[in-house]
Parts: structure tokens; sequence; C-alpha cells
């Protein structure tokens, strides 16, 4: 399983990425190539809360004028 979400502003880019492997997810929060958040948990819970973060700051950036990109953007 792997989730992807990316936001633009002009030229800034702002991502969303949880990964699952065999060991549990990778959760990856990263902006302009800096990276924000890089987490390894072995929770569900802990990914889920992840995932509420994610989402209050995507509705922020949104908020703010950022644009979701889809894959075919």
């Amino acid at each position: 399983m792997r989730i992807e979400r990316h936001f633009v502003n002009q030229s800034h880019i702002h991502c969303f990425v949880v990964n699952h492997d065999s060991t549990g997810w990778i959760v990856h929060e990263e902006e302009d190539s800096r990276i924000i958040r890089h987490a390894h948990l072995d929770d569900w819970h802990r990914v889920e809360r992840a995932f509420q973060r994610f989402e209050r700051t995507a509705a922020d950036l949104q908020q703010s004028g950022w644009v979701e990109r889809t894959r075919s953007s």
C-alpha cells in the first residue's frame, strides 16, 4: 500500500507519503525537497494519527491557495 498527496503553490511542492512494508509503515512529509517528517511506525494507531495530521496540514495548505496535484497533472 502506498498513499501519496502532492500540493503545489507556484514553484513550491509539499508532499505526504505513507508506504507500507513488511515491518510497518514509513511516513514521510517534505516541502521543496526539505524533509519535515520521516518516521517508521509499527503501530496502526500512530499511522492513523499521522493521517489526521496530514489531513489538517492539507486543509491549511488548500486554504492558503495551494492546489492538490493529481498524477495526471
